[in-house]
Parts: C-alpha cells; sequence; structure tokens
C-alpha cells in the first residue's frame, strides 16, 4: 500500500523527519517496506522547458520530418528535427533540451546532440505521451500563445514532489488501508509518548442538497450480505480530465487518473479507506436500485469487457430490469460513468466480507474494493465518506446534489466490549507500565473506557477494528503503541525446574533442529497448501483423502499436504535449477488428511493432523577438493541421520522394530516403529515416479518422522542402565544380490533364524539398482553384529556363522554375494 506523505499531512500536522516516521510506522506494525522520492510526473520534468518554434522548414533529406529552430529562453537558438505533423512556426512547445531523461515505463532514454538525417538536432519536441502527460501521440502538444518562453515545464504543469512509504499491511490491518488510517495510528503513537498530535477528518461542511430532481429508491433484499447501504444522486455533472491536484494525488501513490467522477471515488477510498461507485444514472432503469442476487449462471459483462457466469450466492447491485455491479468487487460495463455521463448516483455501502471474499475468489477478481471489504471496513463511516466523496464531484465536476441521502441500515453493528485486567496487561508484556499510559494508549486508538476499578477496565472498541476483540488483541494494540523497542531485556532469567513426562515440543524441536544444523543441515518452511494433483497415484496418500480448499487461490494450492514430502521436492527442484544441488534439508510441519469422507457434514471428526518432521539428502554428501574425492549420498548418510534423531532422544534401539517401509513415497526403505507398534519414522529413497513429477533426475533420499509419537515416546522413556559386556562386539557386512521383490525384512528373518544367540543386531545401511546388476536385481549391504558376553569370538566362530548365512539366505531369498 502506498501512503504519500504530503497526503498524510492533510490529516495529521506533523512536521517530522522522512526516516523518523518510518520508523514510528514501523514499530507500531505498519512495517515500511520501502521509502521513495517520486514525482506526479516521473523525472518531475526535469531538464524540459518552454520554447516556441521560430521557423519550421521540410528537411531536405526526409519528407516526414520538419527542421525547426526553437527559442528556449537561452542566448542560443536551438536547431531541432522534429517527426510531428503539426509542427508549425509561432508555436509555444514543450522541449526536452540536451541532457533531459524521458521516461516509458521503466525504460528511460536521454536527449543528445545528434544528427538526424545530416541535420543538427539540439533536443526534442514533446508530444503528452512522451512526458508522461497523457495517451495521445497524434503530435506534439501545442501550449497557449502567453505561456513565457523558458519557463521549466515542471513550473508551468505544477508537478509536485513526494515521498511516498511502501507499508506492508497485514491481513488484518484493513483499519490502516487509508491515509487517514495511518494517520490515526501515528497520532495515537505521537499521543502516548507526550507529543501533540492533532487528528482531524477532512471538511464536509459544504454538503448540502440542492433539490430532489434525481431521487432513486433503493431496496435491499439481502441484508445479511449487505448490512449498510447508502445512496445518493448528482445531476448536472460534466464527466472531464481531474484538476491537477487530483491528478496528482493520485498518480503520486500509483494510480491512473480516469475521468474526474471516478477520481474522486478513488481518491476517497484512499483517503478514508471506505470503497465507492458511481453509476450513471440513465443506466439506472426505473430510477431503482436492487440490492440483490440474482439467479445462478446469469450472465454479467463486467468493466474488463469479460462476460461471466454467476452464482446465486453472489450479491448484486441492480437496476429495477438487470444487473448493474458485482457488489464490493468490480463494476458492469454498461452502468460505469463514461465521457456522456450528465447524471450519477453514488453508492456508499458496508457489504458482509465473507459474502465479497467469496465472490472474488470465485471470479478471481481482486480489486483495491474487494481488499478492504472482504477484510472488514468501518461500518459507521460511510455516510461521511458519501458526503466528502458527493462534495468533491461536485466541486470537480460541476451540477447539484439531487436527493437526500438514503442510508438504509436496519441492524447497526454495535462496538465490541472487551474486558481487560491490569495484571494481565502487566504478565504478558513485562513491564509495569502505569494506568494512565495505558490509558492515554486506549483512548488515542478511539477506544471508549466504559468503567475502570482496581481490577481492569471494560472497553468499548469500534468495529472498524476488526482485530481486536478479545482482552489479548488489546494488551497486543497497547504494547504496539507503546513500543516493542521499550520494553527492557531484564538482565536476570529466572526460571524454575519442572519436572514432566512428556517433553516440551519446542525445547525438543530446537535441541533437534540443532543437532541437524550443525551437521550441515538448512531449514525450510514450505507452503501447507499443495496441488491435490500431486497425489493422484498414491495409495499410501491418495487424493481422495487430500482435504481441499474451497475457493483455493489457484489450482496448485487446493488442498492441504498429506505428508512433507511434495514440499521438500519443491524446494529441491528450486535449488537445483539454481546450480545448488548438493542439498541437505529438513521440516518441522503439520500435514492434514481427509480420513471419512462420508463422514458427517461439519463434523471435525472425519479430519486428522498431525506433525511431522521431514529430511532430505540429495546430490553430494562430500564434494571433490585437494585431499578427498566426491561422494554421493547414499542410503547409509540417512540411516546415520535417522539413527542421531533417535538415539538424541533418548529411544534405545532395544525398543525398536524395523521393517520394510510400506509407503509408496519411497522405492525402498525402512520403517521403524516400537515394539508395541508405535510408528516413529519412514525413511529411504524416493520413488523415481513422484521425483519425474518434479522434474528431479538425482535420487532423493528421504525420512518422515511422526513428531507426535516421537514426543510421546521420549516422553516415556526411562534411563536403564546395565553392565556394559566386558569382551568384543564384532562387525561383519554382506554385499547382497537380490531380486527386486525381496524385502529387508525377508533376510532379517532368515539371519535371526540362522543365529539366534550371538547374532545382535542386523540393519541395512545401502541400496544399490543399476545397469550392471540387472534388470529385476538390486543390491542390499547389510551389517551384521556379533558378540559373545562370556568370551571373545575366535575368527573360527565368526567364519562358521557368515558361511551358515550366506547358505541359508541363498537357499530361502535367491541371495548372492555381490
Amino acid at each position: 500500500m502506498q501512503i504519500s506523505y504530503n497526503w498524510l499531512k492533510n490529516y495529521l500536522n506533523i512536521d517530522i523527519e522522512v526516516d523518523k516516521v518510518s520508523e514510528i510506522l514501523t514499530d507500531i506494525g505498519l512495517e515500511v517496506g520501502g521509502v521513495e522520492e517520486v514525482q506526479s510526473v516521473k523525472g518531475g520534468l526535469e531538464g524540459l522547458v518552454i520554447g516556441e518554434v521560430l521557423t519550421c522548414e521540410r528537411h531536405p533529406n526526409a519528407d516526414k520530418l520538419s527542421k525547426t529552430t526553437v527559442n528556449v529562453g537561452g542566448d542560443e537558438i536551438l536547431p531541432v528535427v522534429c517527426g510531428a505533423p503539426n509542427v508549425a512556426a509561432g508555436q509555444k512547445v514543450v522541449v526536452a533540451t540536451v541532457g533531459a531523461v524521458l521516461y516509458d515505463g521503466d525504460e528511460s532514454f536521454t536527449i543528445k546532440k545528434s544528427k538526424i538525417r545530416g541535420e543538427e538536432s539540439q533536443g526534442m519536441i514533446c508530444a503528452e505521451d512522451e512526458i508522461g502527460l497523457g495517451k495521445s501521440h497524434d503530435g506534439i502538444m501545442v501550449l497557449p500563445a502567453d505561456v513565457a518562453v523558458g519557463t521549466p515545464a515542471k513550473e508551468y504543469f505544477k508537478v509536485e514532489s513526494d515521498v511516498v512509504f511502501e507499508v506492508d499491511l497485514t491481513p488484518n490491518r484493513v483499519d490502516s488501508a487509508s491515509h487517514y488510517g495511518v494517520a490515526r495510528d501515528l497520532a495515537a503513537y505521537l499521543k502516548s509518548n507526550g507529543k501533540e498530535a492533532n487528528l482531524q477528518l477532512p471538511s464536509i461542511e459544504d454538503f448540502k442538497v440542492d433539490n430532489n430532481d434525481f431521487p432513486v429508491e433503493i431496496v435491499v433484499e439481502n441484508e445479511e450480505a449487505c448490512p449498510r447501504y447508502c445512496g445518493v444522486t448528482i445531476s448536472g455533472v460534466t464527466v472531464q480530465d481531474s484538476p491537477d491536484w487530483l491528478k496528482n494525488k493520485l498518480k503520486l501513490i500509483g494510480l491512473s487518473p480516469i475521468n474526474n467522477v471516478v477520481d474522486v471515488t478513488n481518491f476517497v477510498l484512499h483517503e478514508l479507506g471506505q470503497p465507492l461507485h458511481a453509476f450513471d444514472g440513465d443506466e439506472i432503469k426505473g430510477n431503482k436500485v436492487v440490492v440483490k442476487t440474482l439467479a445462478e449462471k446469469s450472465k454479467f459483462t463486467t468493466l474488463d469487457e469479460i462476460e461471466r457466469e454467476l452464482s446465486d450466492k453472489d450479491l448484486m447491485i441492480c437496476n429495477a430490469e438487470e444487473g448493474m455491479c458485482i457488489a464490493g468487487v468490480f463494476g458492469g460495463m454498461k452502468s460505469g460513468v463514461k465521457a456522456s455521463t450528465t447524471k450519477v448516483f453514488l453508492e456508499s455501502a458496508y457489504f458482509n466480507p465473507v459474502f465479497v471474499r467469496k465472490t472474488a475468489k470465485r471470479h478471481t477478481l481482486s480489486t483495491d474494493a474487494s481488499f478492504r471489504f472482504e477484510r472488514g471496513i468501518d461500518p459507521n463511516i460511510t455516510v461521511f465518506a458519501l458526503k466528502r466523496a458527493a462534495s468533491l464531484i461536485k466541486k470537480v465536476a460541476g451540477g447539484t446534489i439531487s436527493s437526500e441521502i438514503t442510508d438504509i441500515y436496519p441492524n447497526p453493528i454495535a462496538n465490541f466490549e472487551v474486558d481487560v485486567k491490569w495484571k494481565n496487561i502487566l504478565r504478558l508484556i513485562g513491564k509495569d507500565l502505569s494506568k494512565e499510559t495505558i490509558k492515554t494508549i486506549v483512548t488515542s486508538l478511539e477506544m471508549e473506557i466504559l468503567n475502570e476499578d482496581e481490577v481492569g477496565m471494560k472497553l468499548s472498541i469500534p468495529p472498524y477494528r476488526v482485530d481486536v476483540q478479545r482482552e489479548i488483541d488489546v494488551i497486543e494494540d497497547i504494547l504496539r503503541i507503546y513500543g516493542y523497542n521499550n520494553i527492557e531485556i531484564p538482565e536476570a532469567v529466572h526460571s524454575t525446574l519442572v519436572y514432566s513426562d512428556k517433553p516440551d515440543d519446542h525445547k525438543v524441536k530446537n535441541i533437534i533442529a540443532n543437532q541437524l544444523v550443525s551437521q550441515g543441515f538448512s531449514e525450510i518452511m514450505c507452503n501447507s497448501l499443495t496441488k491435490p494433483g500431486f497425489y493422484s497415484n498414491l495409495t499410501k496418500y491418495p487424493e481422495n483423502n487430500v482435504v481441499a480448499i474451497f475457493n483455493p487461490l489457484s489450482n496448485d494450492l487446493g488442498g492441504m499436504r498429506q505428508s512433507l514430502v511434495m514440499g521438500g521436492l519443491e524446494s529441491i527442484v528450486h535449488n537445483v535449477n539454481r546450480r545448488s544441488a548438493d542439498l541437505k534439508l529438513f521440516e518441522f510441519g503439520n500435514c492434514y488428511s481427509l480420513n471419512n469422507p462420508e463422514g458427517e457434514k461439519g463434523s471435525l471428526d472425519k479430519y486428522s493432523e498431525h506433525h511431522s518432521l521431514g529430511v532430505f539428502l540429495t546430490g553430494n554428501m562430500i564434494t571433490a577438493n585437494w585431499n578427498a574425492q566426491e561422494r554421493k549420498v547414499s542410503f547409509a548418510d540417512m540411516r546415520a541421520v535417522v539413527n542421531q534423531i533417535i538415539l538424541r532422544l533418548n529411544i534405545p534401539e532395544a525398543m525398536l522394530a524395523e521393517t520394510d517401509v510400506e509407503n509408496d513415497v519411497f522405492i525402498e526403505g525402512v520403517s521403524l516403529a516400537t515394539k508395541n507398534k508405535i510408528h516413529l519414522v519412514d525413511f529411504g529413497i524416493v520413488s523415481p515416479e513422484l521425483s519425474k513429477i518434479f522434474g528431479l533426475k538425482e535420487t532423493v533420499y528421504f525420512a518422515e518422522f511422526n513428531w507426535n509419537n516421537l514426543l510421546k515416546v521420549a516422553g516415556k522413556q526411562t534411563v536403564i542402565y546395565k553392565e556394559i559386556p566386558k569382551y568384543p562386539e564384532v562387525s561383519r557386512d554382506l554385499a547382497l544380490l537380490v531380486d527386486k521383490n525381496v524385502t529387508f525384512g525377508q533376510i532379517k528373518e532368515v539371519a535371526l533364524k540362522t543365529e539366534k544367540k550371538l547374532l545382535k543386531s542386523v540393519s541395512l545401511f545401502d541400496i544399490y539398482e543399476g545397469e550392471k546388476l540387472g534388470a529385476d536385481k538390486k543390491s542390499y549391504a547389510v551389517n551384521f553384529i556379533l558378540q559373545d558376553e562370556n568370551k571373545t569370538l575366535t575368527d573360527k566362530q565368526i567364519d562358521k556363522i557368515m558361511s551358515n548365512m550366506v547358505k541359508n539366505l541363498e537357499r530361502e531369498v535367491n541371495a548372492s554375494l555381490r
């Protein structure tokens, strides 16, 4: 949102340095993303002057060019070659002198001395579109004869300079989506800091009804969608270009002037935050305005000349026969103000935010009006804004106000009443603010103190503060205006150690996050909205279990994610496409599922939500350098990461059961659960089919932890000590070539049956597939740990066990050594 500093001063008499204003706005929650010096005409017309064409003759070497001499008020007469068909001697014109910079959108070019078809040219005689003063390119601008030669163009055209703040408005702060709204917050801050700040609304004293020559009946059929609707008419208007002051105001904040009537509605929108709409009075058939919905699939052509198919939930502004405007969203092509308009019906309304939001999303329309309506504007400023706009239209377009104001407001929206306790303000802010300071802040924010006592106070909060309806919201507002930076950091932290059976989620997350970061991982945070089509071929996460979003922003954000894998793969693609292919990533996030699509409508029982930790490895684990060879990420690397996380959470290996993963996100992988079947993690190689969807060619290793279950298990664990065996364990590895349908679980089962006493563990640390192995083959690298707690194992014993192991594996799963 663009906020003009000079415009802001119309409502608040301040003289504060620009940088200080920017700092204050950011401190009070209106974050300033940028500050820019701007002009109502880009470049400020620097280097352009008013000149007089002294001579004009045909260019000797070009039929469509003219050779002129121009007096620009200096000692020298300038030769200028001009291609305009209307240039002639005696004209007063705008001349861009050598060194002037002209703009065409974001592009610019500098006027230089040159030769055009052999004739010298030291400037340029300008058309209005070439200097940003209009769109016509039929010929050069010809000015009145009495204009003084040498007058700077910026003075003649009254070019204004200003400073514009780019305010990054959060969705909850629609109350500040206007110049007056920002001024109101700024005034509250200044008052709370003991400075004078007189906030002043623009005057509407000159509003008066001149006659009743153009009465329009207003009927609101859908009061739920339109709680308040106001209108007034103006006759005898002359639609033309706006005066310079109005055009400049709009240009400075990046808006293009249209005509004087429409420009006033845009001006008041950005002044007060109240959207308005002006209708051509001759298009209001039957002199009647009806606010209602139309039949399903009714056709309506909007201002952009697109015919749209309406829903029976779309609120429309209609005349006695047909629709004229999609309420709060977009006007109609026929009913808008045009050059021939002489009568205007001016609308100011409060529309239900839910209706406007759904309609805007349904038709993929986003306008300045819908942005404000769908977030909740001030229902009590509609008549004031209507009077302000009507007065301005009368001022800039002439005419008379030709009806009384009609204000349909059957059920006035009440203020919010909130109880605030002094102790809670102290507890949450962390600083003992005086009661006088607190009361100054809340009253400066236009909150009324209904009563107060030793416990707290009851506040009446205006309805335009849609984000302040609870005690915690009020306290946040107090802190925001007081200033986050004014809360001192304590010199000592006072805390107690309290035992809990369940570990603190935030603390444990930090422990694991710090562990992963120390291993070279980067944390990512992906959108929880995803493309439902990603799940179309998965059985673990079927597409019909995606929690769908009503009125999604796009098809790519149509549902809630069921797994962290999709967002991670998108992040990997983003990095790989930017030549960063060696990646270690992790993410904490919620995942969602529709477990019972046929469940009772409106019931939450059919939805589930769980917290997950996703870990991703791809590319090189070690990059080539002078003392090391390049090494690709392997299954063993992912296994090590998983083991380290489980070990850090104090979950002993003895309580875990390892099986092959039953999750088609993976082509190969392992699933770990407790022996009483609490699932903890799936990890392995992401299936090529899934990688292909994202255009990934590199192998990706992925682990997804069920964080809720991890906390349950970690929270219940007690430390058990036992004597360390006196005799060493022995590790042996086998690289086994097996059929593709053989699982690690089968290998582990054969191994444990072969040696029941001395075999302590069997683990998979690498998986490999390749053309050299054969189309139906894969390789498992398996580790075996042997140990006798009463004596040292001999080579003869170990060799015998391993020999039996190989024989049984060959016989039962058709395995062979590589």
